[in-house]
């Protein structure tokens, strides 16, 4: 049996044949449901998307703090405690100023996760 002879005994579709053709209408509409999709897909993808703020953004937003929350706010970000704020942190020296925690913390590499 040839494709031509498989095709000839099948039955005849059911719709009629002018809703088996693509109208203006429905290229418009498929269209349109593309664009929804893709708004919703780059919706669902922008937190994976967002960058994260630079490390010395993020230290300069802890300015406002007491030297000793500062440290601890700078530990949180590097994930570890500097050596050098140590004495900071715990109040167990003279607490350094603001310059001096900013840039022991951004000479320090963060921990690795």
């Amino acid at each position: 049996m040839t494709q031509a002879e498989l095709i000839a005994t099948l039955s005849q579709g059911r719709l009629p044949p002018s809703l088996m053709q693509l109208h203006a209408g429905d290229v418009v509409a498929l269209f349109g449901a593309g664009l929804i999709l893709a708004a919703l897909l780059c919706w669902l993808a922008t937190p994976f998307l967002h960058r994260r703020p630079a490390r010395r953004t993020l230290i300069r937003a802890t300015r406002g703090l007491p030297p000793e929350e500062r440290a601890l706010a700078v530990a949180r970000l590097l994930g570890h405690l500097p050596e050098e704020l140590r004495a900071t942190a715990y109040g167990g020296g003279q607490p350094l100023d603001a310059e001096a925690i900013e840039r022991i913390a951004l000479k320090t590499r963060p921990a690795r996760r």
